[in-house]
C-alpha cells in the first residue's frame, strides 16, 4: 500500500496537484487497505503534497478502519454533519489543483465539495488511478486465483446435484451457497444460470423454469475473495444435444482457444477480439458473436482493458481480464466460454482450470 501511494505522490509532484481526493470504495482499499461501502454516506482518501495521507470517514467506519488501514491518520464525521463542511476544516485554506475521480463523483457531491473547499481549479485523476490498478502484483494475482479456485470448486460440488425438475434458480442458490461455504464474501455479480433457447441470452436473468434435457445449460459465476474477483462461465450439454448446438459449442470453443493464443506481452488489445470474431465469423455465426471477448478483473468485475474489436493500447505483463466469446442466437440458444488470462512476460497464463470439452450432465 504504501509503495501505492508513493507513486500518487510522485504523480501529484509532476503534474503539480495540490491534493487529491479519492471515493471510489474500491480505490480508497487499493491504496489504504480499508474496504467499505459507505453507501450515502460521505468517505474519502485525501493526499496533500509534502502532508502525511488521511482517511475521511463516517464515524460508525472509524474503528473498523483503524484495525485494518495502512493509512494511520483517520478523520470522521457523525450523521448529523455536513461532511463537506467537516473535512474542510483538515485540507489547507487554499487549494490551487485539486485531483478528483468525476466519473465517480454524483452530481450533488461535485457540486458540495466545490460550494465548501476552497479550490481554483479541479483535475480528472481516473485515467492515472486505471492505469495504476490495471497491472496487478504478485500479491494480487494469488488473491485472484485463490477467488477463481473457490468459484471452479463450487461449481464441481453443484453440478452433480442438478437432477430432474431443478430449475435455473435452483441452481443459483446451490452454486452460491458452495461459495459462501468456501470463503467467498459474496458474488461478483448476479449469477447467470440459463436452460434452453434462454442461452441465448446473453445476460439473462435465471428463473423458475426446470432445466430439461436434450438442451444446452449455461452457467456464469464469479466471487469476492479479499475485495477481488473472479469470472467464469461454461456452457454444458444436457443429455444428448443436437448437431447444430454441438457446432455452435465447437465453434465457440475454437475461438476462445484461438483468443488465448493471442495474448502476449505487446500485442495490439484488438487483435484478441478480431482472433475470436475471425473464427466465428469464418463459421457463419458472425451475427450472434455481439459482444466484446473480454474485460479486465480485479477489484472490480469490468476493469481496463475492454477487449473489443476497436480497443486503442497493447497488452502489458500483469494484465488479467476475460476472454468469452460467444454465440447467442434467440431462437435456439446460445453457448459462451470464458477463462480468466493473465499476460505474462513472454505470453499467458490461463488461470482458469475448468475443463473446457463439452461436459454432458445427464439426469
Amino acid at each position: 500500500m504504501k509503495s501505492r501511494i508513493e507513486q500518487l505522490y510522485l504523480y501529484m509532484e509532476k503534474e503539480a496537484i495540490d491534493a487529491v481526493l479519492i471515493t471510489l470504495p474500491k480505490n480508497v482499499y487499493y491504496f489504504s487497505g480499508f474496504l467499505t461501502e459507505p453507501h450515502e454516506r460521505f468517505m474519502g482518501l485525501v493526499l496533500i503534497r509534502g502532508e502525511e495521507p488521511f482517511l475521511f470517514l463516517p464515524l460508525l467506519d472509524s474503528e473498523k478502519a483503524q484495525a485494518v488501514s495502512s493509512v494511520t491518520k483517520i478523520y470522521s464525521h457523525r450523521d448529523s454533519e455536513n461532511p463537506y463542511e467537516v473535512l474542510q476544516r483538515y485540507l489547507p485554506a487554499s487549494i490551487s489543483r485539486l485531483g478528483l475521480e468525476k466519473g465517480h463523483l454524483t452530481a450533488t457531491s461535485y457540486e458540495a465539495i466545490l460550494a465548501t473547499v476552497p479550490v481554483k481549479e479541479i483535475l480528472d485523476i481516473e485515467t492515472q488511478l486505471r492505469d495504476m490498478r490495471m497491472t496487478k502484483s504478485p500479491d494480487e494475482i494469488a488473491t485472484i486465483k485463490q477467488a477463481i479456485w473457490v468459484v471452479e470448486e463450487s461449481l464441481r460440488r453443484t453440478l452433480p446435484k442438478i437432477t430432474v425438475g431443478i430449475t435455473e434458480l435452483d441452481v443459483v442458490a446451490e452454486l452460491e451457497f458452495q461459495t459462501k461455504k468456501l470463503g467467498a464474501q459474496g458474488p461478483s455479480f448476479s449469477t447467470i444460470v440459463l436452460g434452453g433457447q434462454r442461452t441465448g441470452l446473453p445476460h439473462g436473468d435465471p428463473t423458475e423454469r426446470p432445466i430439461q434435457g436434450g438442451e444446452l445449460l449455461l452457467i456464469d459465476a464469479g466471487v469476492f475473495v479479499s475485495g477481488y474477483v473472479s469470472d467464469l462461465t461454461r456452457t454444458f450439454a444436457v443429455g444428448k444435444i443436437n448437431h447444430v448446438l454441438e457446432d455452435m459449442y465447437d465453434t465457440v470453443l475454437q475461438a476462445n482457444l484461438q483468443a488465448i493464443e493471442t495474448v502476449r506481452p505487446h500485442t495490439p488489445i484488438a487483435s484478441v477480439d478480431l482472433a475470436a470474431r475471425d473464427i466465428i465469423e469464418n463459421k457463419g455465426y458472425g451475427e450472434y458473436f455481439i459482444n466484446r471477448v473480454g474485460h479486465g478483473i480485479g477489484l472490480e468485475i469490468h476493469e481496463y482493458p475492454s477487449v473489443h474489436s476497436k480497443a486503442q493500447g497493447v497488452l502489458q505483463e500483469g494484465m488479467v481480464f476475460t476472454i468469452e466469446p460467444g454465440i447467442y442466437n434467440p431462437c435456439i440458444g446460445g453457448v459462451r466460454i470464458e477463462d480468466d488470462v493473465l499476460v505474462t512476460e513472454n505470453g499467458v497464463e490461463v488461470l482458469t482450470t475448468f475443463p473446457k470439452e463439452l461436459l454432458t450432465l445427464n439426469f
